[in-house]
């Protein structure tokens, strides 16, 4: 084998056989991987499908690439016809079939005519455009071929791949909706009346969108995975359907709660009567209390008390309206704010009669001091102290009398508690501030 020619060193019969030979299984093994691509679903839904942007574009260069590739393996399949027809002509092939058999198999013997690249339409990125011609060796060509086929056949996957999952969820999100907007029709939840109706109708029109541009463009819903060469390697792009899906749940749950407030519309109704009618009595107990400690109470500044609730009652009577016209949507906002309200109204009320009977409280305090010590004088046989006696009915009247000066009242009731600790042999009692400063014995 010491004569060489372009194709390299002659071939003995044995590499021939071996080169043959694995040429026959690249050609078996290409052959059924472009008839499983001529054959696979996603190709056949992408010649069938109205295509627009990306996808468009993508699959007119892959129906190019299909067309070459099948241009490529007719020629590959010539040259190995050829081939082994040289190598069938002589059990044991002479020098002459031999350089040609090396020419063939390793020499660039496969000549594409620029012809097949026109009649596909091959777009201008790709190399083999614009040529007249395109010479391949055997291995050459079959590199070639690999990197056309993986390249259709990530667009057919990729696009195949959107298909079978976007359309079928969005479907089902979108039954999901209709049911959703007939509940929310049945409750009064429109668009215009309610943004929840409104929220509905943007989501139709996405969702009615989003399905149409899934079907026509489908790689424009693609994520690659990063770093990933293999066809197919990625995921559908789902931002849009889950971002409307949660939008659905949100609106499902607004619905939820108007149901909700339809099945118990009545009980809370009345218990907001209830604690509005509470807060009424406190305040006119308030009121009463007022004008009690303003009799009896001299030299103190009483708090004014508001008068009942109107507008609160005024919302209530507009709930129970909407309750008996079944306007659930705006009745259940209504109720959620006049609970809290009416909580809120009760509260105040209560603040206010304490803040109202704060004086008679302190006189109640003083005198029960007051009795205290008394008591406690007793006890130690001092009831008839002609001095405690003067200091007891000075504080007593002052107490039981009305108006009643607490301030004086209670100096009193403090100069009663130090005569009869001097007389119990007890220390004397500290000066006190006011009604606000007091120690009860």
């Amino acid at each position: 084998m010491g004569a060489t020619d372009p194709a390299g060193p002659v071939m003995d019969r044995d590499e021939v056989d071996r080169a043959l030979a694995r040429l026959g299984a690249e050609h078996e093994a290409i052959e059924s991987s472009l008839l499983a691509l001529q054959d696979h679903a996603g190709r056949r839904l992408l010649e069938g499908a109205g295509l627009t942007g990306t996808t468009k574009e993508r699959w007119a260069a892959t129906e190019a690439s299909i067309t070459l590739l099948w241009a490529y393996f007719e020629a590959y399949a010539d040259t190995l016809r050829r081939a082994r027809e040289i190598r069938s002509r002589r059990r044991w092939s002479g020098r002459e079939d031999l350089v040609e058999l090396t020419g063939l198999l390793r020499g660039e013997s496969v000549t594409v005519a620029g012809g097949a690249a026109a009649a596909a339409n091959v777009p201008a990125l790709l190399p083999e455009a614009g040529r007249l011609s395109r010479r391949f060796t055997l291995s050459a060509l079959v590199e070639r071929m690999n990197e056309l086929y993986a390249a259709s056949l990530d667009m057919v996957v990729t696009a195949d791949a959107v298909w079978s999952a976007l359309p079928a969820r969005i479907d089902l999100l979108a039954a999901e909706l209709q049911r959703t907007r007939k509940l929310a029709h049945s409750v009064g939840v429109r668009p215009g009346e309610h943004p929840s109706g409104d929220d509905l109708e943007r989501i139709t029109r996405t969702l009615t969108a989003l399905r149409e541009e899934v079907v026509s463009d489908p790689l424009a819903y693609w994520v690659p995975a990063q770093g990933s060469s293999a066809p197919g390697g990625g995921r559908p792009d789902t931002t849009v359907y889950d971002r409307e899906a949660r939008a659905l749940e949100d609106v499902r749950r607004e619905i939820d709660a108007v149901l909700t407030v339809r099945q118990d519309a009545e009980q809370r109704l009345v218990r907001l009567r209830d604690v509005l009618s509470r807060a009424d009595r406190t305040l006119a107990e308030a009121r009463t209390a007022r004008g009690e400690v303003l009799a009896k109470i001299a030299a103190t500044e009483v708090p004014v008390v508001s008068g009942p609730p109107t507008v609160l009652h005024e919302q209530l009577a507009t709930a129970a309206e909407y309750r008996r016209q079944a306007r659930w949507h705006r009745l259940s906002p209504l109720l959620e704010s006049l609970e809290q309200k009416a909580e809120d109204e009760l509260l105040r009320a209560r603040e206010s009669l304490t803040a109202v009977t704060a004086p008679l409280a302190v006189r109640a305090e003083l005198r029960g001091r007051l009795d205290a010590y008394k008591a406690k004088v007793a006890r130690h046989g001092l009831a008839e102290d002609p001095f405690l006696i003067e200091r007891y009915d000075a504080a007593r009247r002052m107490l039981w009398s009305a108006p009643c000066d607490l301030r004086v009242a209670e100096q009193a009731v403090l100069r009663y508690q130090q005569a009869a600790a001097e007389l119990l042999g007890a220390p004397r009692v500290p000066e006190q501030g006011g009604p606000q400063d007091r120690r009860g014995e």
